[in-house]
């Protein structure tokens, strides 16, 4: 990472805070997951402890023999899945023959209960504004190059949200671009559009993260500090919906998934 781009992600925790709350809130669906699905749960990060490879040799130390995997990535993407099963393989890799095998859930970006959990969500935040708000779901920009099947993804859970919300009227706009400015990254991007409704006349937006399952700090300091800020600015009243989070509806799929799977 570039050192100015550190400093700017620095800047942004302390906004925020100081902290992400992504490990907390993770750690809460592994919980309730747990819970529901009656079996034990492991967390693996990739970017951050507990890293993946360490969380499986803890696995293979209380002998997992077979285990469910699951992304928590609704939608795919190079950076969103294919690293973390990559970081998977590897920490399998260096267990030999001690890894568990893995079996990966399916694709669930249009599952009915991740879109019930999505629209309970902005009722909650929403509520009377939303017959009158435009509606803007929002996901992560990647580089144009490797978004495989993302934005179709993407466009599906959207419109099956909207239609969840008998709403007409929403757009699909990206955040947390980063990378070198040459290279062509998803767009449009959230400021933008916030930017152009206000031009033409819409005053109230409520912005829902669907590329997200937890409120974290690309979720906190992109969206509640600075597309709030652009939001303002613009004449926009903006109403931010909370990431699924650990919503029932979401660990319920989540329970169905592996089941599914471990079968």
């Amino acid at each position: 990472m570039p050192p100015a781009r550190l400093e700017e992600v620095a800047h942004h925790y302390e906004e925020i805070g100081g902290r992400s709350p992504l490990n907390k809130l993770t750690f809460r669906q592994a919980a309730a997951l747990e819970v529901a699905c009656g079996l034990p749960v492991h967390v693996g990060m990739r970017n951050w402890a507990p890293y993946i490879a360490d969380t499986l040799a803890r696995m293979a130390d209380a002998g997992v023999r077979r285990a469910v995997g699951v992304v928590l990535s609704p939608h795919a993407n190079e950076a969103s899945r294919e690293r973390y099963v990559d970081a998977v393989e590897a920490g399998r890799a260096a267990l030999g023959s001690r890894a568990p095998e893995i079996a990966w859930v399916g694709e669930w970006h249009r599952h009915p209960r991740f879109v019930a959990a999505i629209g309970a969500r902005i009722r909650e935040a929403a509520g009377d504004v939303l017959g009158r708000a435009r509606l803007v779901f929002t996901a992560h920009s990647v580089p144009v190059a490797t978004a495989g099947p993302y934005v179709t993804q993407l466009e599906e859970t959207a419109a099956a949200v909207a239609a969840s919300l008998r709403s007409a009227g929403w757009l699909l706009a990206y955040q947390s671009r980063s990378g070198p400015p040459h290279e062509p990254w998803l767009e449009p991007d959230v400021n933008d559009v916030l930017r152009e409704l206000a031009r033409a006349g819409v005053r109230d937006v409520v912005i829902a993260p669907i590329g997200f399952v937890c409120d974290h700090v690309e979720v906190l300091y992109d969206l509640d500090v600075e597309a709030r800020a652009t939001a303002e600015a613009a004449g926009i009243r903006l109403v931010r919906a909370a990431t699924v989070n650990d919503h029932p509806e979401f660990v319920a799929m989540l329970t169905e998934l592996v089941r599914g799977a471990a079968t």
